[in-house]
C-alpha cells in the first residue's frame, strides 16, 4: 500500500510537471550527493538537463541513448521511479486499441510509461476544451486516473 502511494503522489507530481517541451539547460537545482551518486551509478554516460528538488522527492530529467526520460530519487538515493514520454505506437496493441473510445472524446496530449517497483504503468493525458482526463494502465485496460475541468 506504501508503493502505491509513494507511485500516485509521483504521478500526481508527473502530471503537472512533465510536458512535451523540454528545456535542454544545465541543471537547476542540486540534488545532494547521496542522489548524484545513485544517478551517475544507475545511467552511466547519461547527460542531465535539469534536476529539480522537493521536500520528498528529487527528479532528474536525463537523455540517454537519445531518449528524454525522468528519475525520481528519495533522499537517501533509492530510484522511486523511471519514466519517459512515448509514442501512441509505443503502447502495448491491447492499450493502443482500448485507447480508441476515449481519442473520440478529445486530443491526446501527453503519453508516458512508468517503471516503479518493477512494474509498469502507462499513463495518457487527454484534454478538450472543458477538461483534463489523465487515463492510466497497469496493462489490462484503461481507467480514469485523474479529470479536471479547465
Amino acid at each position: 500500500m506504501k508503493k502505491l502511494i509513494k507511485a500516485a503522489a509521483i504521478v500526481m507530481t508527473l502530471s503537472l510537471t512533465v510536458s512535451l517541451n523540454y528545456s535542454f539547460a544545465k541543471p537547476t537545482e542540486n540534488a545532494n550527493g547521496q542522489i548524484m551518486n545513485s544517478f551517475h551509478q544507475d545511467f552511466k554516460g547519461a547527460e542531465l538537463i535539469s534536476t529539480k528538488v522537493s521536500k520528498t522527492f528529487a527528479k532528474l530529467t536525463f537523455k540517454q541513448d537519445n531518449t528524454i526520460m525522468c528519475a525520481f530519487y528519495s533522499d537517501g538515493g533509492e530510484l522511486l521511479a523511471l519514466t519517459r514520454d512515448i509514442q501512441i505506437s509505443q503502447l502495448p496493441l491491447n492499450l493502443q486499441e482500448s485507447l480508441k473510445k476515449y481519442q473520440s472524446k478529445g486530443n491526446i496530449t501527453e503519453s508516458f510509461e512508468l517503471k516503479s517497483d518493477d512494474q509498469d504503468s502507462y499513463y495518457v493525458t487527454i484534454e478538450t476544451a472543458e477538461k483534463k482526463i489523465v487515463l492510466h494502465s497497469n496493462g489490462a485496460g484503461w481507467e480514469t486516473f485523474s479529470s479536471t475541468k479547465k
